[in-house]
């Protein structure tokens, strides 16, 4: 039996060869590919099947659908001369018109691929349990386009009891056509840096970083061009061209060290949660709330609870907050402070509250 020293050593050394190397993100973790985005498709549609929970015959618009899909099925309303044609339909109470959407993935979808739909009355139905979505054909989202992309159908299932007038088809909506993802547009790719790390600096040193690293391979030039804080262009080198998945793989794999990330903070109010970046700073203040009095910075009096600047440095927000928990401050309390800093201009940092 080994002794625990030596199993010790052996979970180090395997620690050592799998970690990645420290302060070192991978392209594909702080952008995304221009094309692989989710899109979604949409139609107008009806749950039938319904214990008399639906839209009923006084709601014309439900009405007139119901009447449409018959008369596709072969069964005019209009063939009785004597009733107007919505008028025998007055009775229906089993029928909910709905709205009909589902998101292709940002990988995207190929024919015969099933997926998730979701379905919302927008009528007077009280619930749509039980019901059955009546085929149905999807349409992208551009509003001035008959093409159909998908059919959806099949029962409804409740996510949320408390909201019976939405549901969801499970596997309900059948692609008719091929939705690929198209990364690629004139031997280029987009990289896309995402929100929070958004940053000239970094787009920059992102667009040197690939122009480094595929030198050799470019005999036009530098490939890549950061155009904002977003956007970084790269021309896809002519021995890639027939295998654009292979350079892109390449591209992502690429390592920056410790990108800069934007100084927030994210304040839940309902949840009573704050999360606070690493270098979100504040400023010189005197912070009076209730009988709570905090200094921060340099500033020369002495109150109750001081905040240690750590010299001539900013003080933490993450300091501050340590604080006014440590002398049992209400979260609600501290959400208000951190406001206030933010008001005065002493919160040197983005303040999401949601």
């Amino acid at each position: 039996m080994k002794s625990l020293s030596t199993i010790s050593i052996a979970l180090l050394f395997i620690t050592t060869i799998i970690a990645p190397v420290e302060g070192a993100t991978r392209l594909k973790d702080i952008c995304r590919i221009k094309g692989q985005e989710s899109n979604t498709i949409r139609g107008l549609g009806l749950v039938v099947g319904l214990s008399g929970t639906g839209d009923g015959g006084n709601f014309l618009p439900a009405m007139r659908s119901l009447a449409t899909a018959m008369a596709l099925m072969g069964n005019r309303l209009d063939k009785n001369p004597r009733l107007p044609p919505l008028i025998e339909l007055k009775d229906s109470k089993n029928v909910a018109l709905v709205t009909v959407t589902a998101t292709i993935p940002s990988g995207g979808a190929r024919q015969g691929d099933q997926i998730d739909c979701f379905v919302s009355s927008i009528g007077s139905a009280k619930s749509l349990a039980g019901g059955e979505l009546f085929m149905t054909p999807m349409q992208g989202p551009l509003v001035n386009s008959d093409r159909i992309f998908a059919f959806a159908q099949g029962p409804i299932h409740l996510d949320d009891q408390r909201v019976p007038t939405r549901a969801r088809v499970h596997k309900g909506c059948r692609l008719e056509e091929d939705l690929p993802a198209a990364f690629t547009k004139n031997d280029m790719l987009t990289l896309i840096l995402e929100e929070s790390h958004a940053d000239f600096e970094l787009a920059q040193e992102i667009s040197e970083l690939i122009n480094s690293q595929f030198a050799i391979q470019s005999s036009a030039g530098p490939l890549a061009t950061a155009l904002d804080t977003v956007n970084i262009t790269v021309k896809i080198p002519e021995q890639y061209r027939d295998e654009p998945v292979a350079f892109v793989s390449q591209v992502l794999a690429l390592t920056v060290n410790d990108p800069p990330a934007e100084a927030r903070v994210v304040i839940n109010e309902a949840a009573g949660s704050i999360v606070i970046g690493a270098d979100v700073e504040i400023g010189p203040a005197v912070i009076s709330h209730k009988n709570i009095v905090v200094e921060t910075g340099t500033l020369p009096t002495t109150r109750f609870v001081p905040v240690d600047t750590g010299g001539v440095e900013p003080a933490k927000l993450r300091a501050l907050v340590e604080t006014l928990n440590a002398v049992k401050v209400p979260t609600i309390d501290v959400i208000e402070i951190i406001k206030g800093l933010k008001r005065n201009g002493k919160l040197y940092g983005k303040l999401i509250v949601e």
